[in-house]
């Protein structure tokens, strides 16, 4: 369990838990700002002391292998488990390269010291300053509010008022300044990820252009570079979408802190002051509780709690409620003040002060006190009301409108992620919302409506209906699978749930799901691939019927979600599920390993006598054999979360196949090689290149068994395997959908060698996929 999420809603009560998971923050924020010190010293030695290279190599790689991110929430999308894992990565590569001994100039101010010194002091130093705000406002409030409670009720009416206005106004002032600085935590939280780790990426880049006689370790770091640099920027991407939501929310709560109240358990709960009587002359003295009560068992619990002393909190004390009643000012010299008498102490009651005359009323009215007002505090959010519907009009407004982006705008870069002018999606939403003038829109022939326009209509039609169309009632479920087991299982798990849905949700899904597919296939020229559609409908199709922070973390598990939609759709919508499928294995426990290396591939696999797993996958696409490929795959490409891709196989012969394959662990990292136009890279990757696999690597690791290299082998050689029969001598289970699992003694047809080495493609029981080459005899 990572750190828990910090609630808007909870910087009004302040209470001894939100204190306690605002330091836990705080701590983690320390830490990782002493891990960037320590890294950061470690940098400069390695510039400083070429003649202590090996040793710096060493202290440093203890530093990456030592240290591990927290997260908020309780579980990671795979792309933060594998930024999660780079760190002890990194370290592994750096140990090999110490082995090598040789005295390398580095570089690494540009790469790696400035970065990291300028997310320390611009992103850390600026929570260390939020930091000493908050905690002297939160100084300076409850003083002024305790010295404002202790005012004599006798005082003029006027005076009154003033301290009165001025408390609420050093309130006020005080909760603004913990929003910001709750949403400030956060949001570094979640940035210091890829700000930390991507600056180290870079680093590594240089050391191996320099480190030549690193050639081998160069490469095979290029491939997990390149995957982990997908990682980072998909995250990134999400963290951008989240972070948006959160602001959103955080506004919507600072303008009406009632309204956005967390349902619980308790009633009403917050601070009083309780007064507690000693014996004469001593007279009697004021402390400061959190009280929490229960409606329900009439249950009064409450636990005092001193800010100003560090957030010490004292032991529970807890009762059963008899009565409350109010207390005025003739009886006694405080304002806001009630009495409240405990079943096991009759007749002796207890005297608290609330912070105002309106939080009287409100613990009048949950205590059922007299003169009480009634303010219901724990109602459930009303549910989204909107004019949309999935009607007939409905199913012809998502028709229209996909059949004009297909027809005049499937090519469009940033489709769905450019929106349109508010005022005219507005308009056309209103057209086609009207049964009248429906029919009388044309979007496909039309100039009039941008393809941006009728995109951002789509999107407005679908958040405006009145629950999601994957529902509230589904939402949890949908996240489980997400969060975690192997990628068959999150696949039959939202295959399973998609057939739940009511019959004209799941119709007008499939609809648009396949509309996105379509869109995923252009992703060369529109760069919208599966992972960047799934940022943008996320949140379109799904949503928590609760909005909270901790359910905004959960925002890049929703893009998951429709990844697996969008990519599986096939299967999901015109196949049957199981009537019962197994739960999904816990991954979050310990996160996954790091990519392998091509040099340290043995023995991987403890059920496997060679751990050969690699899988290279392209975008369906009728010219992919015959023009050269781009070389560098940039930003955000097809999906690596949902790690559940339907491949292309080609049955070109091997001889017409480039070298140009990306060679991945294919329970790590499948599914991208979706290519951006040169002029779109973003200079971060600019140095990214894939070299060409190397055949005879693999090939001398094979003990048992060999086989020509398909990749250079000769004709005769690829025509003698082909077509035929083999038997398998080791068990198998797949650890990706386009791999086989199968038992000793199974036997395959038709089978061929892959294009990525060590692998071999065959049919077993009607399914072809494919089979690692050393686990099989050919009859």
């Amino acid at each position: 369990m990572g750190l828990q999420p910090l609630e808007f809603s909870d910087c009004y009560l302040d209470s001894p838990w939100f204190r306690e998971r605002v330091r836990a923050h705080e701590a983690e924020l320390e830490k990782t700002n002493k891990f960037i010190k320590e890294l950061l010293k470690d940098g400069k030695n390695l510039i400083a002391a070429t003649k202590n290279l090996s040793a710096a190599q060493r202290k440093f790689a203890h530093s990456l292998r030592d240290f591990k991110f927290e997260f908020i929430g309780d579980a990671e999308t795979d792309d933060e488990r594998y930024i999660d894992a780079s760190l002890h990565e990194f370290s592994n590569f750096l140990k090999n390269l110490e082995e090598q001994r040789e005295i390398l100039a580095l570089s690494v101010t540009e790469t790696l010291i400035k970065p990291l010194e300028r997310f320390r002091k611009e992103q850390l130093g600026a929570v260390k300053e939020e930091k000493k705000k908050f905690d002297k406002e939160t100084e300076k409030n409850y003083s002024l509010l305790e010295k404002h409670l202790n005012l004599s009720a006798k005082k003029k009416e006027l005076q009154l008022q003033e301290a009165d206005n001025q408390v609420e106004q050093n309130r006020k002032h005080f909760y603004e300044l913990s929003l910001e600085y709750v949403c400030k935590l956060q949001e570094i939280q979640e940035r210091k990820k890829f700000e930390c780790v991507e600056p180290v990426l870079s680093f590594f880049q240089g050391l191996f252009t320099f480190y030549h006689q690193g050639y081998e370790l160069a490469k095979d770091f290029s491939h997990y570079k390149m995957a982990l640099q997908i990682n980072i920027q998909n995250t990134r991407n999400r963290f951008e979408g989240t972070r948006s939501e959160v602001e959103e929310l955080m506004n919507k709560i600072r303008r009406n802190p009632q309204e956005h109240k967390r349902a619980n358990h308790f009633t009403m709960e917050g601070y009083l002051y309780v007064q507690e009587k000693r014996p004469a002359p001593f007279g009697s003295s004021w402390v400061k509780h959190y009280c929490m009560y229960r409606k329900e068992t009439k249950k009064f619990s409450m636990i005092p709690f001193e800010h100003r002393s560090g957030g010490k909190a004292g032991d529970e004390e807890l009762f059963v409620l008899t009565y409350c009643t109010k207390r005025n000012t003739d009886t006694i010299d405080r304002r806001f003040c009630f009495d409240l008498e405990a079943s096991d102490r009759p007749g002796v009651p207890v005297t608290m002060q609330a912070f105002s005359e309106e939080d009287r009323k409100l613990w009048m009215e949950a205590l059922d006190g007299k003169e009480a007002l009634f303010i219901n505090l724990n109602r459930a959010n009303a549910k989204r009301e909107g004019s949309a519907q999935l009607d007939k009009i409905g199913f012809t407004i998502i028709k229209k409108c996909i059949s004009a982006v297909e027809t005049r705008g499937i090519n469009d870069q940033g489709l769905y992620r450019v929106v349109g002018v508010s005022s005219k999606v507005q308009r056309l939403l209103s057209l086609l919302m009207d049964s009248k003038t429906c029919n009388e829109v044309d979007l496909e022939n039309s100039v009039d409506w941008e393809v941006k326009t009728i995109t951002s209509a789509l999107k407005q039609y679908l958040r405006s209906l009145p629950e999601p169309l994957m529902t509230y009632e589904l939402h949890g479920e949908f996240i489980v699978p997400a969060k975690s087991g192997s990628p068959e299982s999150r696949v039959n798990a939202v295959h399973f749930l998609v057939h739940k849905l009511p019959e004209k949700n799941k119709e007008m899904l499939e609809i648009l799901v396949k509309h996105l597919a379509n869109v995923s296939k252009h992703a060369k020229r529109n760069l919208m691939t599966v992972a960047n559609l799934g940022v943008v409908f996320g949140p379109t199709l799904m949503r928590p019927q609760e909005e909270t922070v901790a359910a905004i973390m959960d925002l890049k598990f929703q893009n998951i979600v429709v990844e697996i939609l969008i990519e599986n759709h096939e299967k999901i919508f015109k196949t049957l599920p199981d009537a019962t499928f197994p739960e999904p294995i816990s991954m979050s426990v310990s996160p996954p390993n790091a990519p392998p290396r091509q040099s340290r591939r043995q023995g991987q696999r403890i059920k496997r006598p060679l751990a050969v797993y690699n899988l290279c996958l392209e975008l369906e696409d009728a010219d992919s054999h015959s023009s050269p490929r781009e070389d560098t795959p940039t930003g955000s490409m097809d999906s690596l979360s949902s790690q559940s891709p339907t491949p292309a196989f080609s049955s070109s012969p091997p001889g017409l196949l480039d070298g140009n394959h990306l060679i991945m662990d294919s329970g790590d990292l499948a599914g991208w090689t979706a290519h951006l136009p040169a002029q779109s890279r973003p200079s971060m990757v600019s140095w990214m290149n894939i070299p060409s696999a190397n055949p005879a690597a693999t090939n001398a690791a094979l003990p048992t068994f060999f086989f020509p290299n398909p990749a250079t082998g000769t004709d005769r050689a690829v025509e003698s395997v082909a077509h035929r029969k083999a038997r398998a001598v080791y068990p198998c289970e797949a650890e990706h959908s386009s791999e086989l699992s199968f038992q000793i003694g199974a036997i395959f047809e038709d089978v061929q060698f892959s294009r990525e080495p060590g692998w071999l493609e065959g049919t077993l029981n009607g399914k072809r996929g494919l089979i690692p080459q050393n686990y099989v005899q050919f009859l």
